[in-house]
């Protein structure tokens, strides 16, 4: 019985000073912790000792909302800019080529679109610039899928493809065109967004940014009406490009087609101008 409480005594007192060297660890020797995503490695620990971090770890929380800013503050369409400045001359001329030459990059730039879909938080002028530049280089890329053709017209139902995957969802041409770009009230987008045909207005050879949006596409509409293999505009005289013939609609949205000339135009035109449609060159704009 001796021996049993001797050998109790000598536990208890083992124990105690263990529990005090523990708690007279100064607090710059405790191991320092790195934290990794979903997981905490201890710096002087073996791999075998990670420690997963629960989903409802607060730190884990914040990091991952970090990241998810700056994927939305870096996304810009400086891809898209560097290709056109490459394969685009001033004239709108495009070299298919060259853009067949870098189609990884072109598809590259589709993916950070998909990844990037506009939100509530966007401005106007941000999900504007998204949706043309989105369709300018989807048609891009449906004219190297055929690549080498003559017109877009030579690609059956080519408005009606759906080759690009946009966030959950295979969007098509005209559904960009009709279902979003023209819901969003701005006329002017018809001289932003370029069918591939020499009839269109040109493909800028810059990308549209928000920040700069109304000066381009000002610019842009006033190029095109400038144009006379576009159109022919003088004072008693008006043979305009079926565009406006198209969508008649989307220009009387303040005042009718003729407002909307004289304040792109650098030529004051009569109200009592004779006015005709052009024909439609489809033929492709290299």
């Amino acid at each position: 019985m001796k021996y049993l409480q001797i050998v109790a005594l000598l536990i208890f007192i083992t124990s105690c000073c263990s529990a005090k060297r523990i708690a007279e660890i100064p607090p710059e020797k405790t191991p320092e912790v790195v934290k990794v995503k979903d997981s905490i490695i201890e710096n002087d620990a073996p791999i075998e000792t990670i420690i997963e971090i629960t989903k409802e770890t607060e730190p884990t929380i914040a990091i991952e909302e970090v990241e998810n800013d700056e994927i939305l503050d870096e996304f810009n369409h400086n891809i898209w800019n560097a290709l056109l400045q490459k394969n685009v001359s001033i004239q709108g001329n495009v070299n298919y080529k060259g853009f067949k030459a870098d189609r990884k990059t072109l598809l590259n730039y589709i993916t950070s679109l998909s990844n990037n879909m506009p939100n509530d938080s966007w401005t106007r002028e941000d999900k504007l610039a998204y949706w043309i530049n989105a369709y300018n280089a989807m048609t891009i890329d449906l004219i190297l899928r055929h690549y080498p053709i003559e017109s877009i017209k030579d690609i059956k139902d080519p408005w009606d493809q759906r080759y690009w995957k946009l966030g959950e969802k295979y969007y098509n041409l005209n559904e960009i065109e009709h279902d979003i770009l023209r819901k969003m009230d701005e006329p002017r987008i018809h001289f932003g967004i370029v069918c591939a045909s020499f009839s269109c207005p040109k493909l800028q050879n810059s990308a549209f940014t928000a920040d700069n949006f109304d000066n381009q596409l000002t610019l842009a509409t006033k190029e095109f009406l400038s144009d006379p293999n576009r159109n022919e505009i003088s004072k008693n005289s008006l043979k305009l490009s079926k565009i406006f013939q198209w969508f008649s609609k989307d220009f009387k949205q303040d005042g009718d087609l003729l407002d909307f000339l004289n304040k792109y135009s650098d030529i004051k035109i009569s109200a009592n101008a004779k006015k005709s449609f052009k024909d439609y060159n489809w033929s492709l704009n290299e």
